[in-house]
């Protein structure tokens, strides 16, 4: 697998906080704590757009190859014209805004903040608010797939149906006992992968017509010669859409490993990249991977393609 840096002209200037590929093309946007959102054509190479904002941008995700979405430190959920750049605010979280969703299946923008809220904008609607949810604790991840939605609090996941977001219709306490730092939706069924600050990995995948179901937990590293496994945050998960069970990882010292969910196996490990991994996305193929390696609060940032 080979990789390369993408090149900016003005680099990015302060942490990368996520990367997301577009829908249906190599297009990827970009969130950064340098209060800008990027989009790049990877294909081209070329940056298509830089977008200022007030704030930090903390997350970001696309509604369609032409609109996009991001959460801000000052509460702010903005709504991106990509093709003008023009943008304008959908609304507040009473705190920092920490996630954004956007689901094809119903319209909504989903997010969550530091306020311990979740909300629910449709986007087909002038006064959009249509949902709000105080959860007690603020939420560390989201992530969804079809109409299903899971989010991430302490050692806890909990699933909701997007069609009715009263209440979860699922929630576990993981074995981990430890704060998950990430989750991400399996795209094939039902279904999670989550990664703990202590680097772990726990996997909950559910297949409605046969009995094979995939529940366990391991450790990205292994064991140290003195038997105690090495503790490194995982900070991003992301499933091969084209690959059924294959998936990524990236922690907080700069490693990239690919899994097999099904046969339990490590397939490779990239080599180690210079910074953390913050975010990592694949394309709708399956056949790139981008990945962040980016300091937290640093000047150095850099994105690869693989």
């Amino acid at each position: 697998m080979s990789e390369a840096p993408l090149q900016f002209v003005n680099p990015i200037r302060d942490a990368i906080s996520r990367i997301r590929f577009a829908p249906h093309s190599d297009n990827l946007l970009i969130s950064s704590w340098d209060s800008s959102l990027r989009l790049y054509d990877v294909g081209s190479s070329v940056l298509r757009l830089e977008a200022p904002s007030e704030a930090a941008v903390l997350d970001c995700c696309f509604q369609n190859e032409s609109v996009a979405f991001s959460a801000g430190s000052d509460g702010s959920i903005k709504r991106y014209d990509l093709h003008s750049g023009i943008s304008d605010t959908v609304g507040y979280h009473d705190d920092i805004a920490t996630c954004v969703e956007y689901s094809d299946e119903t319209c909504q923008v989903i997010t969550a903040g530091f306020d311990k809220k979740i909300l629910s904008w449709d986007t087909r609607m002038v006064k959009n608010l249509v949902f709000l949810a105080n959860l007690g604790s603020e939420v560390h991840s989201m992530s969804l797939s079809g109409f299903d939605m899971v989010i991430a609090i302490g050692p806890s996941v909990h699933m909701y149906d997007l069609r009715s977001l009263e209440r979860p219709f699922q929630s576990k306490k993981l074995d981990m006992g430890i704060q998950i730092k990430c989750v991400s939706s399996y795209p094939y069924s039902k279904g999670f992968a989550v990664g703990s600050v202590d680097g772990r990995v726990a996997l909950d995948l559910a297949f409605p017509f046969n009995s094979d179901d995939i529940r366990y937990m391991f450790w990205c590293h292994p064991k140290s010669t003195d038997r105690r496994c090495h503790q490194v945050a995982v900070n991003g998960i992301a499933f091969n859409p084209r690959f059924n069970g294959a998936f990524i990882t990236g922690d907080n010292e700069g490693n990239v490993i690919a899994w097999d969910a099904q046969s339990k196996k490590r397939l490779f490990e990239l080599p180690r990249f210079p910074n953390s991994v913050a975010s990592l996305s694949f394309n709708q193929r399956g056949q790139l991977l981008a990945i962040a390696s980016s300091y937290t609060y640093q000047d150095a940032n850099e994105m690869f393609t693989s």
